[in-house]
């Protein structure tokens, strides 16, 4: 396969696509990852991905990254369907699903995690929303 068609693929797709290094620092950005987070390209390649991580959560993340990084074992199995909260350019919370995938060099040596991701936070909400009307009923019904 052509290597553009690679390219295409990765820039077209609506999902985020974004690629850390080992330190965490973002060097893959696609056109999904702007429609998502805000950022563009130029904003978010170069810096640490704390530009979505939620101040609150950053500390499990950067324990969990970083034992990744030097033993090359995750948690999280291949194709496993992570869900979590993260932050846009504008200070909005969103709710995000995604999967990762560690990449290696020609060595096998850890390049970093690339992550795929999609926005979720209406569904969330949805679902959020119909447990709560659920338990209001329930409520109703038991007295």
């Amino acid at each position: 396969m052509d290597l553009d068609l690679y390219r295409q693929i990765v820039e077209g797709s609506p999902d985020a696509v974004i690629l850390g290094d080992r330190e965490g620092v973002i060097r893959l950005w696609n056109a999904g990852a702007t429609a998502i987070f805000g950022f563009t390209a130029e904003e978010a390649i170069g810096r640490s991905m704390d530009l979505i991580i939620p101040e609150r959560l950053r500390a499990r993340h950067w324990d969990g990254y970083n034992r990744t990084m030097v033993t090359g074992v995750s948690r999280y199995g291949a194709g496993d369907l992570l869900a979590v909260p993260a932050v846009t350019k504008d200070g909005r919370s969103i709710s995000i699903e995604f999967t990762i995938q560690m990449l290696k060099g020609p060595a096998g040596e850890i390049l970093g995690p690339v992550a795929i991701i999609r926005d979720v936070t209406k569904r969330f909400q949805r679902e959020k929303e119909l447990a709560r009307r659920l338990k209001e009923l329930e409520a109703k019904g038991a007295r």
